[in-house]
This record gives structure tokens, C-alpha cells and sequence, in this order.
């Protein structure tokens, strides 16, 4: 390149190809993209915070099941105090029943309620109906079958050991509803060697609670406790677990044990911190929002996030500016396309700058361009030729198939030996053809057409006198409108020869003129003898009739060279609507834009 210092823009247009432009653009981007990895030091600090947040999570969870251990060891003791005595068994189990042991006993209940505010219920049962509970003025839920709650059978199966139970409402006691978790033990005969009773210690649902509390995870954070079954003994949000309004995985704790994993729920980043209990089997699981750890990062990452930012925008502003640069012409060379597209030639042409691919695209686009205008202008011309020699050919139709249809009338009406009405007609009939003969113009106006139909009609009524009415009702802004010439004669003679001409009554034509949703509409309209379904059907399209026909009455050439003409002239979209019911009569609309048709 030289040593002399040149801008990125004059470096970008020397490239021979865009293909060596794009590298050079895409190489600057790549540079910024390397050093923009610098943002991967965000991912390295958050696995940081992280790792340590992990750690003083489980901490603080072995911290709680420190003290649930400690709390569960002291209800034991008391429990193993109170069991231990043999007072307790001789009590229970003796034929006997002794009432100032039962009395001492109920005392030292007495004392632990009194003592212990944590203590919901303490009370002992046996199978031989022998029961002491609390105060000694509550009494055993006669409607509960104590052998069918979860924690009975619990302690019943652990043959005298002590159990703890997954929190639940007591309602072994009539009158007392409470959520507690209880602490039981079997009571074993000394005669039998079997258990017969049941001691237990129900303890304050919230004593656990105020543990599980103590401890500050942060504002979105919390502690839950799992039994070694998998049922929930405690849990901040118990009622919307019973309800099913919001679940936990239970099964991770327990397949996890000690230690943490990470889970995703509703987009939502959770650390899971378990420690699990040897003594009472139970997880305490701390559930930590992984986002209140990483708010704490700001501080650290600050400086990163403020050398990413200022690589981003500076790698986002070169990006546009450089992918602009190289794109400009093809961009350009785009829109002359459109522009081509839309028959927009005089704002196709391109001045290309530089020397590469695109300008020399360009050039071979700029040449083609001109040589399709020349060829569409070229084939509009010769389209415009053909279409008017087709207007023409088929318009020179008419005057043979006209003439043939008045020199028949006549000669029938010299044979008739009406001579005055032929020197009328033949008179009318030279002037018709002088007007038609002498008129070059395809297009005319509405009013000479009619004009021209009226000085045939006026031939017609001079063969038919009588049997033949018309009346003509053009609207004034009609008659100023342009239609293709010999247009409304044929269709009115078509009306004459194959409605009126086989009527037995007289024969009405009526020719209405308007203006209908931007459409002119002429309607021709006979009270002749109509046509069938099938006839109607096939009234435009052009179909020789066989020769022994021919002489008595025409074809519908006429129909058809009308039909014809205003199609190659004005669209599909237009022409003649027939409409007929034998009997009934036809009527056919001429419909032409209003606006319609370029003159030749």
C-alpha cells in the first residue's frame, strides 16, 4: 500500500475484488472480537462468587442442623427421663391401677408443660386403654384410630426406640387440632417383653420454625427440612405445598445428600445446599437465588463491563460504517433493479465509482438496461401496429355482413313491388355507407355511434313499418364518452334478425344509455322471441352454422366481432352481457370503462 498514512474508506475502494474488501473489513471486526473476550472474565468472577457462596451456604446449613440436633437431643432426654421411669411401666402395665403413681406422674407432665412452652402435648398410651394426658383434663379422640396415623405405626415398628415424625396435625387429643412434630417412643411390657404403650412429645410446629428463621440466606432465600422418607417436616411456605401451589425437589435432595447442586425453575437460577443429619436422618436444605450473589459482583466486574462497553460501541459503529462502505453499491445496483422492475428506465442508470467486481457489473447492467428499453419501446410499437390492424380487420367485417343484411331486405321488398320504399332505402343505405366508408377513425364518440344506429334503424323501419318500435334514451354525459367503432349496430341488427324479425306481435327496441360505478353500460334490449339456456350459453363464441341455414338467417358473426373487438381493446374485464328467457326477449349491456381506451 506505501508507506504514505491513507483512511480506511480510500484503502476499501483500491481492493480489486469485494471478496478482498469483505476480509478486510471482517478481520477489523475480529480484532475487536478477540479483544472483546475480555468479557469472559465475567463468567470467572461469577463462578468465584459462586464457589464461595456455596461454601458459606452449606455452613450455614450445618450451622441449623447443628441446632435442630441439639434441640432434637434435648427433647430426648426428656423423653428417656420420663420412660425410665419405673413408675411410668408399673403404672401402664400393672393388673392394678395405682393412683398416686398416676397422680406423680401426671405432676412431672405437669412440671415439663410448665417448663417448656415448646411443648405442645406429652402423653403416654396403652393397648390396655391406660392413658395420661398433659393436665390430666384432656382426653383421647374417641373418632381417631391412632393405629392408622403414619407416626403410631413408626413408633410401634422401632420395638422401643425413640422416633421423630414429619410435621402434621395432632388430633390423637380431643379438642386440640395442632401442627406439631412429635417425638415417640414404644413402651415395652416387662412381663410380655412386647410394646403395649406409646409415649410421645409433641412438639411446637414454630420451634423448629424460629431455628430454620434464625438463619439470614438473604431476601429471596430459605431453608426447608426433608425426612429420610422424603416427606417435608418443615417448610416457610407449607401451606402452598399441601395445596399443590408449589413443590420442591425432594427427589434431588435425597439422591444428592451433603452438598450443593444448581437447578434452573422459571428462569430462575437456584443454588441447593443439603446437609443431612446422622442423628435424626433428616436434610436441611437451603434454597439460595443465584442472583443475590451476583449482585454483590458489580464492585469487581466494574471495570470489565466498562472495557466491554466502550469495544462494543466502537466494534458496532466500525461494523456499520465498514459493511456500509462495501455494500453502498450493491445497494445501488439493487434499486436500478427495482427500478427496471417497475418500468422505471429513466432512473435506472448507475454512475459506478472504483474498479472492482460491482463497477464493471454495473457498466454490462447500465448497457443492459438500455438495450431493453430500446426493445420494449420497439415491441410497444409493433404491438400497437398489430393491434390496430386487428381492430381493423375485424371491424372490416361488419360492412359485408351489414351490406349482405339490407340488400336482402331489398330485394325482398322489390319483389314485393315497392319500389318507392327501395329508392328510400337505397337512398338511406348509400348515405350509411358513405358515413361508415368515410370515417377512418377506430374510436368514436358514443353520440356518433348512436347516430349512425339511428339512420339504420331508420332503414329497418322502412321494411318492417308497423312491426317495429324503438325508442333511444342515452344519458346526456354518455353521449360525449369513446367507444370502438360499430359497436351498437350490430347488436341492435342481431336484435332485429333473431328476436323481433320471428315476433307475431309488434317488436320493441329499446337502447338505454348510463353510467354505472365508473362503467359506461349500453343496453340493448328487444321483446322477441328470446333464446334457451343453451343458446345463451354459447352467444359469444363463434360457431358456423351448417350451409342450408346460412340463406334463411346469420350467423352471430356480428356478436362475436363485437365481443372481439372491445376485449382487444378494453380487457378481459369488459365487453357484452347477454341476458335472455325465451318468450321473454334479450337483452345485451356493452360495458366499457368510462375513462377508458387510448386513441390510435
Amino acid at each position: 500500500m506505501g508507506g504514505e498514512k491513507k483512511s480506511p474508506l480510500r484503502m476499501l475502494s483500491r481492493f480489486r475484488t469485494i471478496r478482498g474488501a469483505m476480509i478486510f473489513s471482517y478481520m477489523a471486526i475480529t480484532l475487536l472480537a478477540l479483544l472483546i473476550f475480555l468479557l469472559f472474565s465475567l463468567n470467572y468472577t461469577e463462578r468465584t462468587i459462586l464457589e464461595n457462596s456455596e461454601s458459606y451456604t452449606i455452613q450455614l446449613v450445618e450451622q441449623v442442623n447443628g441446632d435442630i440436633d441439639s434441640y432434637i437431643s434435648y427433647m430426648e432426654n426428656i423423653m428417656e427421663i420420663v420412660t425410665n421411669n419405673p413408675e411410668l411401666s408399673d403404672y401402664l402395665f400393672d393388673r392394678m391401677e395405682h393412683i398416686m403413681m398416676r397422680e406423680r406422674i401426671q405432676e412431672q407432665f405437669v412440671t415439663l408443660l410448665d417448663a417448656r412452652s415448646d411443648i405442645c402435648n406429652i402423653a403416654v398410651f396403652a393397648k390396655n386403654g391406660r392413658t395420661l394426658i398433659n393436665r390430666g383434663t384432656d382426653t383421647r379422640n374417641p373418632y381417631v384410630d391412632l393405629a392408622s396415623m403414619p407416626w403410631y405405626q413408626d413408633t410401634m415398628e422401632a420395638e422401643g426406640k425413640a422416633v421423630i415424625s414429619a410435621s402434621h396435625v395432632q388430633n390423637a387429643i380431643e379438642g386440640k387440632y395442632q401442627w406439631v412434630i412429635t417425638l415417640s417412643k414404644g413402651l415395652i411390657n416387662p412381663e410380655t417383653h412386647e410394646v403395649e404403650g406409646i409415649f410421645f412429645v409433641d412438639m411446637n410446629y414454630s420451634s423448629i420454625q424460629e431455628l430454620c428463621t434464625n438463619v439470614n440466606l438473604g431476601s429471596k432465600s430459605y431453608l426447608f427440612i426433608v425426612g429420610k422418607k422424603g416427606k417435608i417436616i418443615y417448610h416457610p411456605k407449607q401451606q402452598l405445598l399441601y395445596s399443590g401451589m408449589k413443590t420442591e425437589l425432594i427427589d434431588e435432595v435425597l439422591e444428592n445428600g451433603t452438598g450443593n447442586f444448581l437447578t434452573s425453575q422459571n428462569g430462575r437460577r437456584q443454588l441447593y445446599s443439603v446437609f443431612k443429619s446422622d442423628k435424626t436422618g433428616w436434610s436441611v436444605v437451603g434454597v439460595s437465588d443465584v442472583s443475590e450473589f451476583m449482585k454483590n459482583r458489580s464492585e469487581i466486574q466494574f471495570f470489565y463491563l466498562l472495557i466491554a462497553l466502550c469495544l462494543g460501541v466502537l466494534s458496532l459503529l466500525l461494523a456499520l460504517w465498514l459493511s456500509g462502505e462495501i455494500t453502498k453499491p450493491v445497494k445501488e445496483l439493487e434499486q436500478s433493479m427495482k427500478n427496471v422492475q417497475k418500468g422505471e428506465f429513466d432512473k435506472a442508470l448507475i454512475s459506478p465509482e472504483g474498479c472492482n467486481e460491482i463497477t464493471s457489473l454495473t457498466h454490462s447492467f447500465n448497457i443492459m438496461t438500455e438495450k431493453i428499453q430500446n426493445l420494449m419501446a420497439e415491441n410497444v410499437r409493433e404491438q400497437k401496429q398489430k393491434r390496430k390492424s386487428e381492430l381493423q380487420a375485424l371491424q372490416a367485417q361488419i360492412n359485408p355482413h351489414f351490406l349482405y343484411n339490407t340488400l336482402d331486405s331489398i330485394i325482398w321488398m322489390a319483389e314485393s313491388g315497392k319500389n318507392e320504399e327501395v329508392v328510400q332505402m337505397t337512398s338511406a343505405l348509400a348515405k350509411l355507407l358513405r358515413q361508415s366508408i368515410s370515417n377512418e377513425d377506430e374510436i368514436v364518440t358514443v353520440e356518433r355511434e348512436i347516430e349512425y344506429t339511428r339512420n339504420y334503424l331508420a332503414i329497418q323501419k322502412l321494411r318492417y313499418r308497423d312491426q317495429l318500435e324503438y325508442i333511444i334514451d342515452i344519458d346526456e354525459e354518455v353521449l360525449h364518452r369513446k367507444i370502438v367503432k360499430l359497436v351498437i349496430q350490430p347488436l341492435v341488427e342481431n336484435a332485429i334478425y333473431h328476436g323481433i324479425k320471428y315476433l307475431d306481435g309488434k317488436g320493441m327496441l329499446l337502447i338505454l344509455g348510463e353510467i354505472q360505478d365508473g362503467k359506461v353500460v349500453i343496453t340493448i334490449r328487444d321483446n322477441g322471441v328470446g333464446m334457451d339456456e343453451e343458446t345463451l350459453k354459447h352467444i359469444l363464441e363463434k360457431k358456423p352454422e351448417p350451409k342450408e341455414k346460412q340463406r334463411k338467417k346469420t350467423s352471430h358473426v356480428g356478436v362475436y366481432n363485437v365481443q372481439n373487438r372491445l376485449q382487444l381493446y378494453y380487457g378481459k374485464e369488459y365487453g357484452l352481457v347477454y341476458e335472455s328467457m325465451p318468450g321473454m326477449g334479450t337483452g345485451v349491456s356493452v360495458i366499457i370503462p368510462a375513462e377508458g381506451g387510448e386513441e390510435s
